[in-house]
């Protein structure tokens, strides 16, 4: 069945933690929102078994994958296989990144946050 949503619902920030707000769940796939505030960040992770696709909707921020940096900023398009270990640190700003794992390795993936 055909699903619509509008990204800027998932949108809210948090000055605690960063948030995740998960936009769509069908089968082994999940879509969802992190939302950082300033100097907020992601501790270092796998998706064992999943493809991560990720886009740079708003601010930017370094991935740290499998020991090498990479800067991106709005509008980046990443891709992570689920065996390369990534973390993420945001900068100054409000980031939001739209992630798209292609399979969830457990339910743990899909809970917000």
């Amino acid at each position: 069945m055909m699903q619509k949503q509008s990204l800027s619902t998932f949108i809210t920030y948090n000055e605690g933690k960063f948030t995740k707000r998960v936009i769509f769940k069908e089968g082994e796939s999940t879509v969802f929102v992190l939302n950082f505030s300033k100097n907020q960040a992601l501790p270092a992770h796998k998706h064992p078994g999943t493809n991560v696709f990720i886009q740079v909707v708003e601010g930017e921020g370094t991935f740290h994958v499998d020991g090498e940096s990479l800067a991106v900023a709005k509008h980046d398009v990443i891709h992570f296989t689920g065996e390369e270990e990534m973390s993420f640190v945001n900068g100054k700003g409000n980031t939001s990144l739209y992630v798209m794992l292609n399979k969830i390795p457990d339910e743990r993936y899909v809970k917000e946050i």
